[in-house]
Order: C-alpha cells, then structure tokens, then sequence
C-alpha cells in the first residue's frame, strides 16, 4: 500500500539517496548474530532480533551501547564495539539479503537521476555489502557512518552529495527505513520516502515521511504520483 502525505514532485528530482540497512537489504538477521556473540563474549545474556532491531539505525556504537545498556565505561565500550565489529566484518553476508523487488525498482529509477547510498554503518562493510549483493554499479557514490564527523541525522552527508550531483534541496529525495532517515532529510530541506517493511519502520510515527510503502515495488509508483492520498492531522 502507497500512503502519500505530502505529494512529491517528481519530475524535478535529479538525486536519489538510500539508506542501506532496512532499507535495500536485509540485514538484520546478521547483525543480531553479532550483538548476540559480543554479548555472549562479555558474559551478558543474548536479546532476540525484534529488541536488537529497536537499536539499529544510528550506527555501529550506539548499537552496542543500547544492547549492552548503556553502560558508562568508555574502555569497556570500546571493546565491546571492537569485538562486535570484527565478528561483523566476518559475518556480514551470512543471512543478508536484498528486499525483493530493489533491483527492478532501481532500475526503473536510475533513468536521468543520480542515486547513492548514505548509511550510519561503517563505510567498509557497508562497501562489501553493496558490491558482493551487486548493488554498487547502481550508485555513484556510497558514503557510510564514518565517512564523514557526523552521522545522520546531521545532514552532512546528504548536503555532501547534494553537492557533488549538483543539485538543489528540492530536487533530492531521502530514502529510509526510520526517523533517523526522515530527520536527515528534514535537516537537508529535501523530499522523503519512508520503507514500512525496514528494521525501524515503528519510529516513523513519530517523523512521518512525505509518502510511506510497503515494498520497494512502491518507489516507482510514489514518484509517478499513484496511490492513496491521507491527510496528516
């Protein structure tokens, strides 16, 4: 189903940015695994996925953090970040999937538009990721977490990009999984399509996007102007 809240002009957008976790693939299954096996390191007890799923969004630190408790020793974190980081590295595809229908979706997007990726996961996984899954050739650039001081939703990296494909707020649109996406695109001045179907699709309550899917399958209807209009109150 394809909510629209606030119509999107389509034929002016020229930049397409995803966010990758929750939103072209699949990966929550792989970073439980690696919680879980950092928390078994550390002697804490394991969480299920829907928990761990609560935490994802605001890059690899806050994770372990939020899974671990938010505990208050700088050392101890750092550890623990280190450990799940190096399990992650090597497990990072063993469960990770692109949603269905992404690929025919990009596909039907790409044409006269730039598109890249802007994730708060590190940038070197999230590079592998994008290259083993065959979603790299799709985008001209790929920034992670770490790629610049901040993370989303500062909107940094999304101006950066902006920058690069030389276009303007209102020809940019943001899309993203959870309010750390729809915040980002706020942020920027830029348009917003928000995913359901992702890892945090419960936090988009609370920053609603310009329109809202259920399936990649949507984007292409979202930007041809189709679906079911509500009124935000």
């Amino acid at each position: 189903m394809l909510k629209i809240y606030r119509p999107i002009p389509a034929g002016s957008l020229r930049l397409l940015v995803f966010d990758l976790d929750g939103t072209l693939i699949d990966s929550g299954a792989d970073l439980c695994a690696s919680v879980n096996a950092m928390l078994r390191n550390f002697g804490r007890p394991e969480l299920p996925q829907d928990v761990i799923s609560t935490f994802i969004g605001d890059g690899a630190a806050r994770l372990v953090s939020r899974s671990l408790g938010e505990p208050d020793d700088p050392a101890f974190l750092d550890s623990a970040l280190t450990y799940f980081l190096d399990y992650y590295r090597e497990h990072k595809l063993d469960q990770t999937y692109v949603y269905p229908g992404v690929f025919a979706a990009l596909d039907s997007l790409r044409l006269e538009r730039s598109m890249a990726v802007l994730t708060n996961k590190p940038i070197y996984p999230s590079l592998a990721i994008c290259e083993a899954l065959g979603l790299s050739p799709y985008f001209f650039r790929i920034y992670g977490g770490n790629s610049f001081p901040t993370k989303k939703p500062d909107p940094e990296g999304l101006l950066a990009l902006m920058k690069e494909a030389g276009v303007t707020a209102q020809e940019t649109l943001m899309v993203g999984d959870s309010d750390v996406d729809m915040l980002t695109a706020r942020n920027a001045g830029v348009w917003s399509i928000g995913c359901s179907y992702g890892l945090s699709p419960h936090t988009l309550e609370t920053v609603p996007p310009d329109c809202l899917v259920d399936s990649p399958a949507d984007w292409p209807l979202a930007l041809a102007g189709e679906g079911d209009r509500l009124v935000c109150s």
